[in-house]
């Protein structure tokens, strides 16, 4: 913490002891508050009672058969050694690296849960507790500590325990939202002052990188996002540094949000609940996003029963929810809390983010993970879960699957459309052997050919600013994912037969598939640029034009389209002329238009300029016009 903060602290602190001198005890004192066989809960994350946990396994301390539950903690688990198993038991509701091993051998135990239930089921002591210990910072002039980075299940379990220990710590964080906690709500308290346990940011792969790059395709401006801690969630957010108006409502965030924030990118400005703040629940990094929670009345902490409800986040607007997985079977079951049967980490809030997402206005649910494990030794991505492995996310939640190879959008598709998608974003070594496993059991076609994986990278090359003859601003870019939303109402201002005569002949992209197939592309065989006025936080799309290669070498299909209230204001030939210029940078050298004959010298004019030569041919009886490039 800062020198300032530290100063604060010691000084809130040396007031305490004397204004609540009776409060404050020695650690053993507060140990002996135990009794044989309480079920203690710790603090979670950086607020674990780290300097009171040597007093509580110590030879001198009574404590015994006692459980000892928690979330993830940062730091050392001592009461987890082989030494200690007839003392204590560890019931991990989130299990982290500290207590993995004792839950792998047998020595702890593993309770499956949604993160958002923890606290009424500690509060109807569904989830008994007797003991609460918890590392707070010191109380204000008022008497209020305060919670810090952590108040996830603090308050339930401060509210059920018969015995509440405050480890007063004066070198963490103050942090607003629903974090204070008077010191009449302890029944003791012992200054133990010692540094924040950080939590460090794995170093970056590649895979990881390009992951990233597919979710921020996935990422509007203005959306609310949700993202844990660790190496993938911090490069995504990396690749977020050119958004704009993003909003957090998450139950973590680590480092990655502070550069965000700091840039502007992270404001606020555009969330439908707590506008212009970062709403989350744990806070888990370094002393980077300590310093920066530290008194920022931008951050806003509340525990994990309200952050979490899916009701409460489906009130964000645009809700984008991206959370990591272990494996995914092809027909979109999501393991993401064990390997196996061995247990790894913990449901968490997985499952509260991606049904909340799911029922928010344009909401997101995103699911991402590498295609491979074990140094490309194993596939993710698999015909069933690996035996043993548990359901986090059920088929019927999984909306987007993302890995270094792709986008798979699963809901509402059949399982045959799930296996082939998922196929496609697999690793391409394993594709055949994913193809063959999903033809034994029946997922689809036994002559189903195998889908060409391409690695489809936004090209951000292809950007445009223009203006309209009326002074509106737009924007040309190519089409992503994300856009399905905006495309809609422009689509449905046009007829089938006039989207059928814009586009290819009668065989149509147009409304044959779903929007959302459209706005998926690899652009490089297809490439759609649209045309999107940025003034609104819904971007509002005004026209679009598309080309789609044909086996003829050097040869594509071409359309445009622009909404009627948008026609004869320059918008077309901005995108044509755009179009003319992807085309000529991929190696096209002609693109052929379907048009009824009485438009030819309208769209003649529209592609004339940047063409070698246009010329009206017929084809099978259609009139298409010829562009030389």
């Amino acid at each position: 913490m800062s020198a300032s903060t530290l100063e604060t602290g010691e000084r809130l602190l040396a007031a305490a002891r004397d204004r609540w001198n009776e409060k404050f005890v020695s650690p053993q004192e507060a140990i002996a508050r135990i009794r044989r066989g309480d079920r203690i809960l710790l603090g979670s994350g950086s607020v674990a009672p780290t300097g009171l946990l040597p007093y509580l396994v110590s030879e001198d301390a009574e404590a015994g058969a006692c459980e000892i539950l928690h979330l993830l903690t940062l730091g050392p688990a001592p009461y987890t050694a082989p030494e200690f198993e007839h003392r204590f038991r560890h019931n991990a509701l989130f299990i982290g690296p500290n207590v993995r091993r004792a839950v792998v051998e047998g020595r702890a135990d593993y309770t499956p849960v949604f993160l958002s239930e923890i606290p009424p089921m500690i509060r109807n002591r569904q989830i008994p507790i007797d003991v609460f210990i918890v590392s707070v910072a010191p109380p204000d002039e008022n008497g209020y500590c305060n919670l810090g980075p952590h108040v996830d299940i603090a308050l339930a379990g401060i509210d059920a325990a018969s015995v509440v220990i405050g480890e007063v710590n004066p070198r963490l964080p103050r942090t607003y939202g629903d974090t204070r906690i008077h010191v009449d709500r302890f029944d003791c308290m012992v200054p133990l002052t010692h540094d924040v346990p950080e939590l460090l940011t794995p170093p970056l792969r590649d895979e990881s990188i390009a992951i990233a790059r597919n979710v921020a395709r996935l990422v509007m401006d203005g959306a609310t996002i949700q993202v844990g801690i660790g190496a993938l969630p911090d490069a995504i957010l990396r690749e977020l540094k050119n958004h704009r108006d993003l909003g957090v409502h998450t139950e973590m965030f680590s480092d990655g949000v502070v550069d965000l924030a700091l840039a502007g990118v992270i404001n606020g400005s555009k969330k439908s609940q707590h506008h212009g703040k970062i709403v989350g629940s744990i806070v888990m990094g370094t002393k980077k996003v300590y310093d920066f929670i530290n008194e920022n009345p931008n951050v806003e902490l509340y525990p994990v029963d309200y952050v979490n409800d899916p009701f409460v986040i489906a009130k964000n607007d645009y809700m984008t929810a991206i959370n990591t997985a272990i494996e995914v079977d092809l027909t979109g079951q999501v393991c993401a809390d064990s390997i196996g049967d061995q247990f790894y980490s913990g449901i968490g809030g997985q499952v509260d983010f991606i049904r909340g997402s799911a029922r928010a206005h344009y909401g997101r649910p995103i699911i991402c993970l590498p295609s491979t494990a074990r140094n490309g030794n194993v596939s993710r991505i698999k015909p069933v879960l690996t035996d043993g492995a548990g359901v986090v996310t059920t088929r019927g939640d999984v909306h987007f699957v993302v890995t270094e190879y792709g986008i798979a959008y699963l809901h509402g598709k059949s399982v045959r459309e799930r296996a082939m998608a998922l196929i496609q974003i697999a690793h391409p070594k394993y594709r055949s052997w994913l193809l063959a496993e999903a033809k034994n059991r029946r997922y689809v076609y036994q002559d189903q050919p195998e889908p060409v994986v391409v690695k489809a990278l936004y090209p951000a090359r292809y950007e445009w600013n223009h203006t309209t003859k009326q002074g509106l601003r737009y924007r040309i870019r190519p089409i992503k994912p994300t856009d399905e939303a905006m495309l809609a109402p422009m689509f449905y201002k046009f007829s089938r037969d006039e989207l059928y005569r814009r586009f290819f002949e009668n065989e149509g992209v147009l409304p044959d598939c779903s929007i959302q197939d459209f706005c998926t592309i690899d652009y490089r065989e297809t490439m759609i640029l649209i045309g999107a006025n940025r003034e609104d936080v819904v971007t509002r799309v005004i026209g679009l034009a598309i080309f789609t290669k044909t086996p003829a070498p050097g040869e594509a299909k071409a359309g445009v389209l622009v909404a009627p209230e948008h026609q004869g204001h320059g918008v077309a030939a901005a995108l044509a002329e755009r179009l003319c210029e992807v085309a000529r940078d991929v190696g096209i050298q002609t693109i052929r238009l379907d048009i009824h004959e009485a438009d030819e010298p309208k769209v003649r004019r529209l592609f004339a300029p940047h063409a070698r030569e246009c010329a009206l041919v017929s084809e099978n009886g259609h009139a298409k016009l010829r562009v030389d490039l």
